[in-house]
C-alpha cells in the first residue's frame, strides 16, 4: 500500500450544504470526477459544475422516498476494493465497477430533528441509513479512500491535495477514518439514546458520545491533560454559551461554570433577580434582591473570602450596576443570559475576566441522565430534577412555621440540591448566610456553616452573626439531633430536612424543646 494515493472520482451527498459548492469547485479544478445524489447533485449543477448521478452509475434508480439510492454493490465496491489486490481489481473491472477514492457524507440532521421536538415519524425519516454505510465503508478502506464527514475538513483536504500534486497521504486517510467512525458512533448514539426515552425502561446497552469544543490545557491539575465534548443539544448553557471576552476556559472553569448556571437557573426571573457565586463546584453564596446588583450583594456577603476568584452566575440580564459590582473583586466568570452594552464595556476593562451570554436560562425540570467512570464502567442516572413545593411540606413540630420562614425555608432547599453532601444550608430573608459542604458529619457541616457566619460577620461589622433568625436545610435526614441542635445554637429558628431517621421522633422532640419549626419533604438531595 502506497502513502501517496490519488483522488480521481468524488461522491458528495451532504445535508449540511456550507461550503459545498467552493469544495466541489475546487475538486473539479483537481481534476476529480463528482458524483452525487438529490439535493446535493442540484446544488452542484446549480453553480454549473459537471456531476453525474449515482443512480446513472449503479443503473439503479433512486427509490422508497429517497431511502434507497446509495445502497448497492457498484458503490460500496467502488469504496471497499483494495487497489492493490489482483482479486479486486479483477472484480472491479468484471463487474464494472469503478473506484471512489473520497466520500464526502454529513448526515441526515437526526439530532437537530429531535432537539426542535418532532413527532416520532419525523425522527424515524431522519435516522441515515446509506450515509452511515458509506462513511464505515470507506474509513475501513482508509488505505486508499478519504472519507470526510465534517466541513472543518474542507479546507485541510483541499490542502493536502494542493501540497501532494492530487494525492492525500496515509497520515490524512487515517486522521479522516478516526474521525468518521467518531461521528457514526455519535450518530448511533444520539438515535439509541433518542429510542431509549421513547421506548422507556432500562435500555440493556448504552453508548454516550459527543464532538470535541476545546482541547484545554489541563485538567483539573497540570499533569492531567483534559478535553470539552459537547453532546450536541441546544440547552441552555456553558456548552452553548457565547464567550465575549476572556482567556479560554480551563477544565475547572467549566465545571464550576456549569455548576452556578445550574443552580441559579433554578430561579425563575419573574420572581425576581437571583445570583449564585461558586468556588470548587459548590455554592458560596446565594441571594435573591430587589435588583440584580442588590441579589449580588447578598450572595457577596454570604462569604466574602471564598467568593474571590470564583464563578458568577446571574438569572438575568447583566447590567452595568451589577457588572460595576462584581468588578470589585478578581472573578473568573460571569455567566448571564445577556449582558447589556455598558456591563459589557465595564467588563472590557477586566482582560481576564470571562463573560458567557446563554441567550436564557436552562431548565431545571428538563429530564437528563448524569454519569460517572468507574472501574471497569459507568454508573448512569437520571440528573436530579426533584422539587418540592409548600404542599409537599409536612409540619412535623408543635410550631408551625411563620410565612417567611417557609419562604426562606424552600429557597434553602433549592440550594441544597446543589450543594455537596453532607450539606447544611442557612438562609435569611431570601439569602444564603452559611454554608457547609462536603463534610464527612451531618453536624461538622452545620458548625463550619455557623462559623463562617460568624467570622462574616465580623468582616461585614454587624453586631451578631445572619444565622440569627434563620432557617437551615439539610439535603438529608439528621440522624442524631445533634446537628439540629447546632443548628439551634447558631440562631436557627426553622428547619427543613427530608426526614425518615430512625431517630426522627428523637429530633422532632429536641426541635420542639428549643422552640424550633421543623418541616419535612419526604425527599432527600444527595450530591457526591
Amino acid at each position: 500500500m502506497a502513502d501517496l494515493f490519488p483522488v480521481k472520482r468524488a461522491l458528495l451527498s451532504v445535508s449540511d450544504k456550507t461550503g459545498l459548492v467552493d469544495f466541489g469547485k475546487a475538486l473539479v479544478a483537481q481534476g476529480v470526477e463528482l458524483l452525487s445524489t438529490g439535493g446535493t447533485a442540484k446544488a452542484l449543477r446549480s453553480a454549473g459544475l459537471e456531476v453525474k448521478d449515482v443512480a446513472e452509475v449503479t443503473g439503479f434508480p433512486e427509490m422508497m422516498d429517497g431511502r434507497v439510492k446509495t445502497l448497492h454493490p457498484v458503490v460500496h465496491g467502488g469504496l471497499l476494493a483494495l487497489r492493490d489486490d489482483a482479486g479486486h481489481v479483477a472484480s472491479m473491472k468484471e463487474h464494472g465497477i469503478g473506484g471512489i477514492d473520497l466520500v464526502v457524507v454529513n448526515l441526515y440532521p437526526f439530532e437537530e430533528t429531535v432537539a426542535k421536538g418532532a413527532e416520532y415519524a419525523e425522527v424515524i425519516e431522519n435516522i441515515d441509513i446509506g450515509g452511515p454505510a458509506m462513511i464505515r465503508s470507506a474509513a475501513k478502506n482508509h488505505g486508499f479512500v478519504s472519507v470526510i464527514v465534517d466541513v472543518e475538513d474542507y479546507a485541510p483536504y483541499l490542502a493536502e491535495l494542493d501540497a501532494n500534486g492530487g494525492h492525500t497521504t496515509y497520515k490524512m486517510r487515517q486522521r479522516l477514518a478516526q474521525t468518521a467512525y467518531a461521528r457514526t458512533a455519535a450518530y448511533d448514539t444520539a438515535v439509541s439514546t433518542w429510542m431509549a426515552d421513547a421506548v422507556g425502561g432500562t435500555p440493556r446497552r448504552r453508548t454516550f458520545g459527543g464532538t470535541l469544543t476545546q482541547t484545554l490545557r489541563y485538567g483539573e491539575n497540570p499533569h492531567q491533560s483534559a478535553a470539552f465534548y459537547a453532546d450536541g443539544s441546544s440547552r441552555s448553557g456553558v456548552a452553548t454559551a457565547k464567550q465575549h471576552q476572556g482567556k479560554e476556559l480551563s477544565y475547572n472553569n467549566i465545571n464550576d461554570t456549569d455548576a452556578a448556571f445550574e443552580l441559579v437557573s433554578e430561579f425563575d426571573p419573574a420572581d425576581g433577580p437571583a445570583v449564585a457565586i461558586i468556588k470548587h463546584a459548590n455554592p458560596c453564596g446565594v441571594a435573591r434582591g430587589a435588583t440584580l446588583a442588590e441579589a449580588y450583594g447578598r450572595a457577596f456577603d454570604c462569604d466574602r473570602t471564598s467568593a474571590f476568584g470564583g464563578i458568577i452566575a446571574l438569572n438575568e440580564t447583566l447590567d452595568a450596576e451589577t457588572a460595576e459590582a462584581i468588578t470589585g473583586i478578581f472573578t473568573e466568570v460571569v455567566i448571564a443570559p445577556d449582558a447589556d452594552a455598558d456591563a459589557v464595556k465595564i467588563f472590557a476593562a477586566k482582560k481576564n475576566l470571562r463573560l458567557l451570554t446563554t441567550g436564557g436560562l436552562a431548565d431545571p425540570a428538563a429530564a437528563r441522565l448524569a454519569l460517572r467512570q468507574v472501574s471497569g464502567g459507568w454508573l448512569v442516572q437520571d440528573r436530579d430534577v426533584g422539587r418540592v413545593s409548600r404542599d409537599d411540606l409536612k409540619v412535623v413540630t408543635k410550631r408551625q412555621p411563620s410565612e417567611q420562614e417557609m419562604k426562606d425555608m424552600l429557597f434553602a432547599w433549592t440550594v441544597a440540591k446543589h450543594v455537596k453532601s453532607n450539606a447544611i444550608i442557612y438562609v435569611k430573608d431570601g439569602a444564603t448566610v452559611g454554608v457547609g459542604a462536603g463534610q464527612m458529619s451531618r453536624v461538622d457541616s452545620t458548625r463550619i456553616a455557623a462559623r463562617k457566619a460568624a467570622d462574616m460577620a465580623e468582616v461585614i461589622g454587624l453586631d451578631a452573626p445572619l444565622t440569627q433568625g434563620s432557617v437551615v436545610a439539610s439535603d438529608a435526614f439528621f440522624p442524631f439531633a445533634d446537628g439540629l441542635v447546632t443548628a439551634a445554637q447558631a440562631g436557627a429558628t426553622a428547619l427543613i430536612q427530608p426526614g425518615g431517621s430512625m431517630r426522627d421522633d428523637e429530633v422532632i422532640a429536641a426541635a420542639d424543646e428549643a422552640g424550633l419549626a421543623m418541616v419535612f419533604t419526604g425527599m432527600r438531595h444527595f450530591r457526591h
